[in-house]
């Protein structure tokens, strides 16, 4: 029998400076490796963090700008205060309860792509817990 493992996102991209300073200044995101088919092409390249692996592609075909995703993680109260102690991205995200039962913290990057950041709120939580 097929196993799967977890998907892979592809994101678009149009700037490399600025894709690497949201995802690795701001978000945290480590280059795992770069791609062009030859100097001055479009960029394809990995970014991870811990578990959550992405793709970013400069790439017309590859993906469409405004895409969303869901990046599920035990605590996003933690990586909020992370992010509200680094300089301005251009993004201030706050922490959201949601009546689905999540809590969330939601990011759009440089290029139009949105990212919420996502736990389980804890049984009976409020926007204190």
């Amino acid at each position: 029998m097929a196993k799967f493992q977890p998907p892979i996102p592809i994101l678009r991209s149009f700037d490399e400076t600025l894709a690497k300073r949201f995802y690795c200044e701001f978000l945290g995101f480590t280059v795992d490796w770069e791609h062009r088919f030859e100097p001055g092409t479009p960029l394809y390249m990995q970014v991870s963090r811990d578990a959550c692996v992405l793709h970013l592609s400069e790439h017309h075909g590859d993906a469409t700008p405004g895409a969303g995703i869901r990046i599920e993680m035990p605590d996003v109260r933690e990586y909020h205060r992370e992010l509200a102690a680094k300089p301005n991205y251009g993004a201030r995200p706050g922490v959201e309860d949601q009546p689905y039962g999540m809590r969330e913290v939601k990011v759009t990057d440089p290029f139009g792509n949105r990212l919420i950041f996502c736990s389980d709120l804890p049984a009976g939580g409020t926007a204190q817990d």
